[in-house]
């Protein structure tokens, strides 16, 4: 039996911060399991990717204690900033780094440090080709592979009334644009919606407090609600009365909420930004099962104005969508690609 060590952040199972990161880490261990690996996890609390001596000295430890040669998957927001842990362990343990997002989107302060951890370990992993791409393209690194999340197949949506309510599933913060998307909402007031943004608010309250402000500068309490995180079947009930799924992120290596929405026939109104395009791609038949705009709030209100108004996009949009969902992979497709990889670490 393959033994794989899975070093993950804190809050993984943390139903209060769901994000996708930590959905992937959960979904391939369970799945690495489901192929027969022996998984052992460590979730180490800590304020990754810059946490405090305590945390730093935990991964210490834990690098310490494993057996020479031992197979190592880190999460990249633990490991990454960390270079002067991970470095000296590279030469030991097959230290395989799994990166969800770039320190440079958030923490651009930290890039050099990302780049030394990069550079020192056996693999890196991304989330998408496009991740694979740029992290290649920007550390310098020849050893990225692209290992995409899978997706569960759901039932149909049900929807509303077809048209007017709108869902935007993502944390609130400033990589994820909800700012973009209240100001692009306030254009088109004139037309009948209602939008819930369902995310956790905690990752950065100062912006998530910014958000609710211009809610409320803009007039538009009753028909935005910031409805803080759900997961599971909260989250399930959130997509099944969704018309549009709305994502306005200034940048995103994959976009899950993206397959997750057209894995229940739902079109996605998205922002065309790095790998989002390849993430919604299209139906077996070319068409697209969304609308891709700029991240711009003009953009954006156009888009949501033809929307609204123009039933036969509308109507093409959700055949789309539902073409489209027959092609998704599954969770089981990422485990035995992620699988393949650890075998050849």
């Amino acid at each position: 039996m393959s033994t794989v060590h899975v070093v993950l952040p804190g809050d993984v199972d943390d139903p209060r911060v769901p994000s996708g990161g930590n959905n992937y880490d959960r979904r391939v261990c369970d799945g690495l399991r489901e192929l027969g690996w022996q998984v052992r996890e460590s979730a180490l609390d800590g304020s990754w990717p810059e946490p405090d001596d305590e945390a730093c000295d935990r991964l210490a430890s834990l690098l310490t204690g494993l057996p020479a040669g031992s197979l190592v998957l880190l999460d990249g927001l633990v490991a990454c900033g960390v270079p002067e842990i991970i470095t000296p362990h590279a030469g030991r343990l097959r230290l395989i780094v799994l990166m969800h997002l770039p320190l440079m989107v958030e923490h651009p302060a930290l890039d050099r440090l990302e780049r030394a951890t990069l550079h020192a370990v056996t693999a890196v992993v991304a989330t998408s080709d496009w991740a694979a791409r740029q992290l290649a393209d920007h550390h310098g690194l020849t050893h990225v592979s692209a290992v995409p999340p899978g997706t569960d197949l759901a039932p149909i949506a049900s929807g509303s009334d077809g048209v007017r309510q709108l869902l935007c599933p993502a944390a609130v913060t400033p990589r994820k644009g909800q700012d973009l998307l209240v100001r692009a909402l306030a254009e088109v007031a004139d037309l009948d919606w209602h939008c819930r943004c369902v995310g956790t608010t905690s990752r950065d309250s100062a912006y998530a407090a910014e958000v609710a402000e211009l809610i409320t500068e803009r007039g538009l309490d009753e028909r935005i609600t910031l409805s803080g995180p759900r997961s599971g079947a909260e989250l399930a009930a959130e997509f099944e009365q969704a018309d549009l799924i709305v994502l306005t992120s200034r940048a995103e290596t994959f976009g899950m909420v993206i397959t997750e929405a057209l894995a229940r026939g739902i079109p996605v109104l998205a922002t065309d930004v790095e790998a989002i395009p390849d993430t919604l791609g299209t139906a077996s038949d070319g068409s697209v099962p969304g609308l891709l705009v700029p991240p711009e709030p003009g953009e954006l209100a156009k888009a949501l104005r033809s929307w609204l108004t123009d039933g036969p996009l509308r109507e093409r949009l959700r055949e789309s969508a539902y073409a489209r969902r027959a092609t998704l992979a599954g969770w089981d497709h990422t485990a035995r690609k992620l699988a393949h990889l650890l075998e050849h670490a």
